[in-house]
């Protein structure tokens, strides 16, 4: 097995990212790629990257504003954060890919899917929404008010309970310090403006355009994305299924990554009998 590769691009409005490319099995191997949560960065995906390892061809990155890549003070869309997507599967040399994005990444995931629908063999949108619903734009300025004026640190125990149930906390604090570090590392004005970016958000006119595979996954205790927003998903992606994860929260990537990593392979099958 080939060992991982870490690198870094520079997109076409000169921000630069952060990957890391697992090899897998070979070049003719299915290709994934896997696009991270809110203020954090593409380690969530370390489990599943495992899962996958032997079976797959894994992409991961750090979004613009988040961990090791380029942060940018600057409006953010997850038009422009799909763009950098492809932009770094063009600087791989990966044509198309299954991709799964987790929360703020499921959004990435939709805008990508519809805006390059050639390139999208398969789609995974894990504890995610199109949309968050009316009052969005003034709840996360809140959020990000908060995080501001009181410094990310005010926030840490509300994200923790909000990533994983209480018996992962228990069980695996170390995979919850390591986020937590992560998550206080962020600059204050990135996650202004990602916030901001999920607040504004409305995909749900883009969903009729996609017309890959999709699995729509949620943890059945998710708080941030509930199982509500998950079947909204479903609903308008008939070619759809919808898996809800026994106890799972919002970061299941993170929680259960045997699961996510059975839903990809899942859909690599269907990929490839498409």
């Amino acid at each position: 097995m080939t060992n991982p590769v870490n690198g870094t691009f520079m997109t076409s409005d000169n921000c630069n990212i952060s990957y890391t490319l697992h090899p897998g099995p070979g070049a003719s191997a299915p290709r994934v790629a896997l696009v991270h949560s809110l203020a954090l960065d593409r380690s969530i995906w370390n489990g599943v990257v495992q899962e996958l390892a032997g079976a797959a061809q894994v992409l991961t990155h750090d979004c613009r504003g988040h961990g090791w890549s380029g942060r940018p003070h600057m409006t953010y869309t997850p038009a422009l954060f799909a763009r950098d997507l492809a932009e770094l599967m063009d600087h791989v040399q990966w044509p198309d890919a299954v991709v799964a994005g987790c929360s703020m990444g499921g959004m990435v995931a939709q805008a990508f899917a519809a805006n390059y629908a050639p390139r999208t063999q398969g789609l995974c949108l894990i504890d995610t929404t199109a949309w968050y619903g009316a009052e969005a734009p003034r709840q996360w300025r809140e959020r990000a008010a908060t995080g501001r004026d009181k410094g990310l640190g005010a926030l840490v125990a509300f994200q923790a309970t909000r990533w994983f149930g209480d018996a992962f906390r228990t069980v695996q604090p170390q995979v919850v310090d390591a986020l937590t570090r992560i998550f206080l590392a962020n600059d204050i004005e990135c996650y202004v403006a990602t916030c901001e970016m999920l607040g504004d958000a409305d995909l749900r006119p883009l969903l009729p355009v996609i017309k890959a595979p999709v699995a729509v996954v949620v943890g059945e205790d998710d708080q941030a994305t509930p199982v509500a927003m998950a079947q909204a998903l479903h609903q308008a992606l008939p070619q759809s299924t919808l898996s809800v994860l026994p106890g799972g929260r919002h970061i299941t990537p993170a929680e259960k990554p045997a699961d996510i990593a059975q839903h990809l392979r899942s859909l690599v099958s269907k990929s490839k009998s498409a």
